[in-house]
């Protein structure tokens, strides 16, 4: 993927025609046996390989591995138990929250008010949160915020079997998760590359965390692939407080985990806001600013599967709202398989690549006439996201290099770009479905994951334009960082 591209047949300026014979052939004889006629086929073939060039989506090269080998590291195995059975429990909640709160407003804006409330946190809170968190301890604030989670949980069921639990206490709810998330977020990166502490060798230790990483966001996909669907079964059948309450024993199962896993030595931390140095970082290079560009594009783009996807199933396609959770699974389940792809090196133009991807499933997913080919399209958003975040990730990783401060300063940032976009597109998904309609929504907030991979093909076409320019001078610039980090 990252070798130097060999260029079309017909390199010296000549138009190969597919059955020209051998360069051992008379041309003169080729010349009066085969009459040369305009074909329209190889210049649609070059135009297609061109643009397959463009997005880096041409070759097979490079290592291959699976994020699933981080699973032999015994620790790291125990975490991922853990972390699957909490994000599972999380994606119950989720779940229900999102149809409970169709159900007790029939408002789009309400399920937007209730999801933005859940991840306000990280974007108005994350700088202060990270510096806290390792002030008082990565372990340490791990095991309060699930403490605190599991006590949240088990407030919003007993509210709900008792059936004093309204929208108020809902979005109550959803703010109280999503502040506990926000303290927790900072502290789990440093856990997870803490369980690798004992690899003598520091190479494959690298590796490793990298995959715990990539397979840290596997588990939350996890939960969002098998929990909607065993959702959707409970509340209709038991009610909605059988799903908080089990979201407040995975909540205490995965403490208990943490409480195994306690580390033996403690971590030396910097002091300083992480964010904030991220967000210098990102605004002294190019490469950093357009990667947390484009994770925050995958958050905006995939975000109305979940606020829209009650309206979309009720009133578009006539069904029930809880198809709303076969939405929430196919995404889920698109991640999962994701993830099973082979690992190849990591480059900026295969991220613009799937981000336009993304962008097309998402607005199939919108437009759709048939809920069947909504939940397909909804699967390949998971693929995409997953294959288009975890490529992300693997870059700015890799525009960190090997200093630990510059390390946590730039995830710091990519977690604010990750969650913290999350709100602001609840808020458009909600505010605009009520003004331009559903499918329109979902459409637009599309348009951004689309952009980088119009970039990329259009370029000749656009370098005259100085903004489009500028964006493709740092798309340009950022392309190598795969074979310069990888």
């Amino acid at each position: 993927m990252n070798q130097p591209d060999p260029g079309p047949a017909g390199a010296t300026g000549v138009l190969e025609h597919p059955d020209a014979p051998s360069s051992i052939s008379s041309p003169r004889t080729h010349a009066a046996t085969t009459p040369v006629r305009p074909s329209r086929d190889p210049l649609v073939r070059i135009f297609v390989r061109q643009v397959l060039v463009a997005l880096g989506m041409t070759g097979d090269h490079g290592p291959k591995s699976s994020n699933w080998q981080a699973l032999a590291h015994p620790k790291f195995r125990w975490y991922f138990i853990g972390s699957v059975t909490s994000n599972f429990g999380t994606w119950l909640q989720n779940t229900a929250q999102v149809v409970l709160a169709y159900q007790l407003t029939h408002s789009v804006f309400a399920v937007g008010l209730v999801t933005c409330a859940q991840f306000t946190s990280p974007l108005l809170l994350g700088p202060w949160a990270a510096v806290l968190t390792h002030r008082i301890g990565n372990w340490r604030a791990l095991i309060v915020t699930q403490i605190a989670s599991t006590a949240i949980a088990a407030t919003l069921a007993a509210l709900k079997f008792s059936g004093a639990l309204t929208i108020d206490w809902l979005f109550a709810g959803a703010l109280a998760i999503g502040l506990a998330f926000t303290f927790a977020l900072p502290a789990m990166s440093v856990m997870v590359a803490g369980l690798f502490s004992d690899n003598e060798n520091e190479h494959e230790r690298a590796r490793a965390v990298k995959q715990a990483m990539a397979m840290d966001s596997v588990s939350y996909n996890l939960g969002r692939a098998l929990a909607p669907a065993i959702s959707i079964l409970i509340f209709t059948i038991v009610g909605f407080g059988l799903a908080f309450a089990l979201n407040a024993g995975s909540f205490f199962l995965f403490t208990l985990v943490l409480l195994y896993l306690r580390p033996r030595v403690k971590q030396q931390v910097p002091n300083r806001s992480r964010v904030m140095n991220g967000l210098h970082i990102a605004l002294k290079e190019p490469r950093v600013m357009v990667l947390l560009m484009m994770v925050a594009a995958i958050t905006v783009a995939s975000d109305p599967i979940l606020v829209l996807g009650p309206a979309l199933a009720g009133h578009i396609f006539h069904s029930s709202a809880d198809w709303s959770g076969v939405f929430i699974a196919a995404l889920g389940a698109g991640n999962v398989i994701g993830s099973l792809r082979p690992r190849r090196p990591p480059s900026i133009r295969r991220v613009a690549a799937v981000l336009g991807m993304l962008a097309l499933a998402m607005m199939v997913f919108s437009a759709a006439p048939s809920i069947w080919l909504s939940i397909a399209a909804a699967f390949g958003v998971g693929m995409a996201c997953l294959v288009a975040g975890a490529t992300a990730r693997s870059l700015l990783i890799g525009c960190a290099g090997d200093d630990v401060k510059r390390q946590a300063a730039i995830m710091a940032a990519w977690a604010v770009a990750w969650a913290g976009s999350k709100p602001i597109a609840s808020l458009a998904d909600g505010s605009l479905a009520g003004v331009i309609g559903v499918r329109a929504t979902g459409i637009l907030l599309a348009v951004p994951a689309l952009l980088p991979a119009l970039i990329l093909v259009l370029r000749p076409q656009i370098d005259n334009l100085s903004f489009a320019a500028r964006w493709s001078a740092w798309l340009d610039g950022a392309k190598g960082i795969g074979t310069a980090h990888s």
